[in-house]
């Protein structure tokens, strides 16, 4: 099992990885995992900048590390997250959205 730092970790590298085949997303996003940690999307730039940084966030996605690894690899609907809690988004919907459809690709 990886370490708590590491999932942080290959779960940015997964989402670096979906975006570089995508259109530019256009605004700012943070995966807040709790106690797993944040992952902060700088999708304002081309390529896109992640980090571990809290910053200023246009859409904050909030979920568990494995809830957001399973949007990730596909064996997680997004929609179902979201309509059963598991998942919960504070500001733009529609970035969340378009950023689904993204990591769901």
């Amino acid at each position: 099992m990886y370490s708590m730092c590491m999932s942080i970790e290959d779960l940015k590298k997964t989402i670096m990885d979906k975006l570089a085949a995508a259109p530019p997303l256009g605004a700012r996003m943070k995966f807040d995992c709790g106690p797993d940690g944040l992952i902060f999307l700088d999708g304002t730039k081309s390529p896109p900048d992640i980090s571990q940084e809290d910053a200023e966030a246009e859409t904050t996605l909030i979920c568990s590390a494995d809830t957001l690894r399973g949007i990730a690899q596909g064996t997680v609907d997004p929609t179902m997250a979201y309509m059963t809690g598991s998942l919960k988004i504070q500001g733009s919907m529609g970035y969340a959205l378009k950023l689904a459809g993204i990591l769901g690709d």
